[in-house]
């Protein structure tokens, strides 16, 4: 069995052949007052986005990944190397204009309040008005900012000025989306929702570009990433290939007599020795806090931004009849949450071992055993693995991951959500 991609996507949506960005030995070097070199920011660099994709950049604080953006946007020009964006210079007008970007601080005019700030930004995209307060009404509601409309951005707390900053920076509805840091200063529900909608503007064919220091937000959105290290890029690939553990399974199964999981460990050890686990899987800390929090909104509500708010219709691309995403729908995570299951999710047990296929068939058969009368096969055996920074960990059910985009409903509720607090 294949390993699921992060993002959630099924394999017949990935990404298309197109490429919207492509850099070719791309180098920059800061220079002193005296023009010597000062500082080899970014050294010979290459690699291809596609478009409907969703690349992670990623490395710690001075690896070049900002000087990365600042070329892609052409805000800095390169040393070396060529990069280029939808085949044309980065300092194309037109190529500006199908990009969205979302700073890692946001810049905002703190006496205008978010219908006039979006309205500012839209303009500089010659947008007219009627559509730009028609888009602007819509993404307000997106980011849940209705009830602060009439505030000034200079009042907004942080998670408040990143949600209006998120809005800005999809008003010309881009092509290419740049989001640096897009989840700083959102609480869990937040960060829910903003990965919900960077995969609902993948599933539409946007090309989306994150980069986060929250590498458990990259390895939920992402299909692909690169780690810079002193302005090199020391990996890069698709994120199931760079997290696999090849040289071990996972056996998951419904939960095991005392006496067919002896068995099942005495059969494994005699293969491999004592370098077995056995163990319980537990849902992650982000599920169990949104289940809690779905709980409280049912019974109150509050004062701050909302949550569960529909993306804006011009992002979902109605009555585009040329965009394949066009007809992409999803729910909201609270939505999700709400949602009355078919049947609840057995207790399973897990046994995680060095790879011996040999062992394989009488396992599933012993499996088989104990479990008679399940609907569908009790037994798994898989090559993915726990993330190499947690290899005790086991995969249980976690129903606020982000849900199978193919079989999604209507529409995916709100990017960020205050109930939330507002990226598998």
């Amino acid at each position: 069995m294949n390993p699921p991609s992060p993002s959630g996507r099924a394999s017949a949506e990935r990404p298309s052949d197109e490429v919207v960005v492509r850099a070719t030995g791309l180098t920059k070097v800061f220079k002193d007052f005296w023009g010597r070199p000062k500082a080899r920011a970014v050294d010979n660099v290459d690699f291809e986005i596609r478009r409907g994709e969703v690349f992670g950049l990623l490395g710690p604080n001075g690896s070049g990944k900002s000087t990365t953006i600042k070329l892609l946007l052409g805000l800095l020009y390169p040393t070396k190397g060529h990069i280029t964006v939808f085949g044309q210079s980065p300092r194309d007008v037109a190529t500006k204009a199908r990009i969205g970007y979302l700073p890692e601080e946001s810049y905002l005019y703190r006496f205008l309040n978010p219908a006039e700030t979006l309205d500012f930004f839209g303009s500089l995209f010659q947008i007219d008005s009627a559509e730009r307060r028609r888009r602007a009404e819509q993404l307000i509601e997106m980011v849940g900012l209705n009830q602060a409309r009439s505030r000034t951005v200079g009042e907004f707390s942080k998670g408040m000025q990143r949600r209006i900053g998120i809005a800005q920076a999809l008003i010309n509805d881009p092509d290419l989306v740049i989001l640096d840091e897009p989840t700083a200063g959102l609480d869990p529900l937040g960060c829910r929702e903003v990965k919900d909608l960077i995969l609902a503007l993948a599933q539409r064919g946007k090309t989306v570009i994150l980069s986060s220091h929250l590498l458990s937000d990259v390895e939920d959105v992402c299909d692909r990433a690169v780690i810079y290290y002193g302005g090199r890029i020391q990996a890069q690939g698709p994120l199931h290939e760079l997290l696999a553990k090849p040289d071990s399974v996972r056996i998951t199964a419904p939960v095991l007599s005392r006496e067919t999981t002896e068995k099942v460990l005495n059969l494994i050890r005699a293969e491999v020795g004592d370098t077995v686990r056995l163990e319980n899987p537990t849902q992650n800390l982000e599920s169990y806090f949104l289940g809690v929090v779905e709980a409280a909104r049912r019974q109150a509500e509050t004062s701050g931004a909302t949550s569960g708010n529909r993306v804006a219709e011009y992002l979902r691309g109605a009555g585009d009849p040329g965009a394949q995403a066009g007809s992409y729908q999803a729910e909201s995570v609270l939505e999700r949450l709400s949602r009355p299951t078919e049947s609840a999710a057995p207790i399973v047990s897990e046994v995680a071992a060095p790879a011996q296929p040999s062992t394989e068939a009488v396992l599933e058969s012993l499996v088989r055993q104990e479990t008679p009368a399940a609907p569908a096969p009790a037994y798994q055996v898989s090559t993915s693995s726990p993330s190499p920074a947690q290899p005790a960990k086991t995969a249980a059910p976690e129903p606020a991951k982000p849900v199978d985009l193919s079989k999604a409903n209507d529409a995916l509720s709100g990017l960020l959500g205050g109930g939330k607090g507002g990226k598998k």
